[in-house]
């Protein structure tokens, strides 16, 4: 809901930054990668109840995941690294419920499963509808950048790190905010079922004819 606005306050930074990687002969993939093994070593380190310092490093690991698309367009974009981009994306952001179960079992698990549970549904949700947007020949005007059509919804990643942050500063109330996120993430399910639904039903362009 809040990712326009933030990419329009970050932007420049951003940029920035990855002009100077760019020089650097850092590529794309490198800070793909990059960000996400320190997504995981946030997780690893909230699973070991080292709440802040995960937190710390799953900010670290956003700027770098908003960094590779910087330097990718500064480059060379291409499938491949758009494909390795959602694909780890969805991994880490998996990784942060279950590093809270694993950091308190008995109160974290069973509010874990139910938001790992709503992941699912928006991850799935944006990906089905990506597919067939893609066989249609249909393409964001929203996220003109990105390598696919990127569905939006109530929560998007702004809220996602948000949400993450509130639970890095009060872990003792993981469940609560875990309840709440994963409701809101219905929300979401059910907002990209309805446009995907309305979208999709429209028919199919005849495909253009030579001259």
């Amino acid at each position: 809901m809040f990712d326009q606005r933030a990419l329009r306050l970050i932007t420049p930074a951003v940029n920035t930054l990855a002009r100077q990687l760019v020089r650097l002969g850092i590529s794309a993939t490198q800070v793909t990668l990059a960000a996400f093994l320190l997504g995981i070593f946030a997780s690893y380190l909230i699973a070991t109840q080292a709440y802040f310092m995960g937190t710390f490093f799953i900010f670290v690991s956003r700027l770098l995941d908003a960094l590779d698309g910087a330097v990718a367009r500064l480059t060379q974009s291409t499938d491949a690294g758009g494909f390795l981009d959602i694909s780890l994306d969805f991994l880490f952001y998996a990784s942060v419920p279950l590093a809270y179960a694993l950091a308190d079992p008995l109160q974290n698990a069973l509010p874990a499963a139910v938001l790992l549970a709503a992941f699912v549904g928006t991850a799935s949700s944006f990906l089905a509808f990506a597919i067939l947007a893609a066989k249609r020949g249909l393409a964001s005007t929203v996220y003109p950048q990105k390598s696919f059509y990127f569905l939006g919804g109530l929560t998007e990643a702004t809220e996602t790190l948000v949400c993450f942050s509130l639970m890095g500063v009060w872990p003792h109330y993981f469940p609560e905010f875990a309840y709440v996120f994963a409701l809101m993430c219905c929300v979401t399910i059910a907002m990209r079922i309805g446009f995907g639904w309305r979208t999709l039903q429209a028919p199919t362009p005849p495909p253009a004819t030579k001259a």
